[in-house]
């Protein structure tokens, strides 16, 4: 006689062939089951995605360090195999479950929610991405022809008719739920009084606000829908992600950054028939003006989710901005900005190298947010990006003398073959990529406390007045040219990233750099210590320095650093800087 498990085995068996025989009478599954097997699928797809999923559980077993644009290609494969579908509820997750892997593998689950009466998503990966176009071949379009019959990795799911009832998965699991929640301020200042130090409060700001598992897949998603919206029309595209949602600098609720390329850089010179084409008329800019019309149309009128589309065509770089509302994100495209691809690797290898990077350029970037320093607007003011230029400044040439990081020069010299590139304008952004046999040992044993207070002393006593700041190598470098701000374009050398900052800004900086170094010298512990007592709106800050200049003369010695000397240096620098903006007012 059989056990219950055996015949349990062999009910389950029957099933799943019972619902293969069905799928395959019914012409719409035949085709996704023949393309398994048939020669004529895509080999190329097929092979290179064996390989990125083979090299994505490399990483996540060994934990190594992994290249820029491998990470941008294993990310992409993870889009590609994923789908973001709309629910009732969290408790969705287990019936759609069932229905998705009736069709594929599935192997993750993500939850997360968007507005106040919150919509529900469920981002699901498969095994496969041919499992995803099997999905997609079954999937069906809304009722009616109100809208737009567009096929995209974005659907939701309908409620099952009472006929069919798919039976609930027990091993059905939702890894995340609530994947994009932001911390609101109130639990990150609980948090931060909560450390034992300042290097606590830096680190767990960092786990606190990063761009979370969840963000990251949201974003290599929102690319991927504008990437396969144009490939039909040009196979080789690539929606490149740059910027703070890849470099590793990104907080949750970062905007994405996209560059369009519509074009392979590998070039075919042995066949013999070549394409007709389109001739261009007019200049290149003129060209690239026209085209990122027509994509801003396209992103308005046929992509789902996709809206408050803003055309700013005249601005140095061309971009489309838009809301993606099925993944909350807001999105700049542009499609002349390649060195902004390059710059991020960059800032990814900085951040690779020490582990302190990052969290520092987390603490720094926030203080200067709350003090007013920069402004999510554009402007005057400093922006994160020439801020974050700043801190790795700094740490290729602190104040001990023992560098963090190496300068770009460096890196440049070990570049290898696979390291070189050249744009199409010219602009050099070769340095080495793979630092894993980098034999990078800093001296430099500073805690990240120490490192904060040394970048505000550094900014101190920076003669932004003569000087310009450079990546690119540790020597002092005159400002080519008057501007109140000069930092060095570390790849495109002939600019200047802080070119919009006024004088009025740079004297504000110098100000509130000063002020944050007193302030964590002579700060007790109370309640709002550490990092808490510099994150205070300016006149706040103005208050607690006062009371921090009348504590100096009762201080101790053996202080991290030596803060008097601040003032006593740069007294005179104040009062012409304050002189200029007279007269600049007048």
């Amino acid at each position: 006689m059989l056990s219950i498990r055996r015949m349990s085995n062999y009910f389950s068996l029957y099933y799943k062939l019972k619902t293969l025989e069905n799928n395959i009478l019914k012409t719409k599954y035949l085709f996704p089951q023949l393309r398994k097997y048939t020669k004529y699928k895509t080999v190329r797809h097929y092979s290179v995605n064996k390989k990125v999923e083979k090299q994505e559980e490399h990483v996540k077993t060994t934990g190594k360090f992994v290249p820029f644009l491998q990470t941008i290609n294993i990310r992409r494969s993870e889009a590609r195999r994923s789908i973001i579908v709309q629910v009732q509820s969290t408790q969705s997750f287990k019936e759609l479950w069932s229905y998705c892997n009736s069709i594929g593998s599935v192997k993750y689950m993500f939850h997360y929610s968007i507005g106040i009466e919150p919509l529900h998503f469920i981002i699901v990966e498969f095994a496969k991405e041919e499992d995803v176009k099997s999905l997609m071949s079954c999937s069906i379009y809304s009722e009616g022809h109100s809208a737009m019959p567009t096929q995209s990795h974005f659907m939701w799911f309908k409620a099952a008719s009472k006929k069919i009832k798919l039976k609930q998965s027990k091993s059905a699991k939702l890894f995340v739920e609530h994947g994009t929640q932001i911390k609101v301020e109130e639990e990150i200042k609980t948090s931060l009084s909560k450390c034992e130090s300042v290097s606590d409060q830096i680190k767990s700001l960092h786990e606190l606000t990063k761009l979370n598992e969840v963000g990251t897949r949201l974003r290599f998603l929102t690319a991927l829908q504008i990437e396969d919206a144009v490939t039909g029309m040009f196979p080789s595209a690539i929606a490149y992600p740059f910027g703070s949602s890849v470099n590793g600098y990104g907080k949750m609720g970062c905007d994405l950054d996209l560059f369009l390329r519509l074009t392979d850089d590998k070039k075919k010179e042995d066949g013999r028939l070549v394409f007709h084409c389109k001739p261009l008329n007019g200049s290149e800019r003129t060209m690239t003006q026209r085209h990122m019309e027509a994509i801003g149309d396209m992103i308005h009128l046929f992509l789902p989710g996709c809206g408050q589309v803003r055309r700013i065509l005249q601005a140095a770089v061309p971009i489309i901005k838009y809301h993606q509302q099925l993944t909350d994100v807001e999105c700049d495209v542009s499609m002349s900005n390649m060195s902004g691809v390059h710059m991020s690797d960059f800032l990814y290898i900085m951040g690779e190298l020490d582990e302190r990077v990052r969290p520092l350029i987390f603490a720094i970037r926030n203080w200067a947010k709350i003090v007013g320093i920069t402004n999510s607007a554009p402007g005057r003011w400093i922006s994160n990006f020439s801020l974050t230029l700043l801190v790795l400044a700094f740490l290729q040439n602190p104040q001990s003398g023992k560098p963090v990081l190496p300068t770009l020069n460096q890196l440049g010299q070990l570049a290898g073959k696979n390291d070189q590139f050249l744009l199409e304008d010219g602009t050099d952004c070769t340095f080495l990529r793979d630092i894993t046999n980098y034999k990078h040992e800093t001296k430099n044993t500073d805690t990240l406390e120490e490192l904060l207070i040394e970048f505000f002393v550094h900014y101190a006593h920076f003669d932004f007045e003569n000087k310009a700041v450079c990546l690119n190598d540790t020597a002092v470098i005159a400002k080519p040219e008057h501007t109140a701000m000069y930092i060095i374009n570390p790849l495109e050398r002939g600019l200047n990233v802080s070119r919009n900052v006024s004088i009025e800004e740079v004297t504000r900086f110098k100000s509130e750099v000063k002020n944050a170094a007193w302030v964590l010298e002579s700060n007790e512990k109370s309640l709002n210590w550490g990092l808490l007592s510099i994150q205070t709106a300016p006149n706040v800050t103005n208050s607690m320095f006062q009371k921090a200049v009348a504590a100096q003369a009762h201080a101790k010695a053996g202080r991290l650093v030596e803060i008097k000397s601040i003032f006593e240096k740069d007294a005179e620098d104040m009062k012409r800087g304050g002189e200029k903006v007279k007269n600049k007012q007048r």
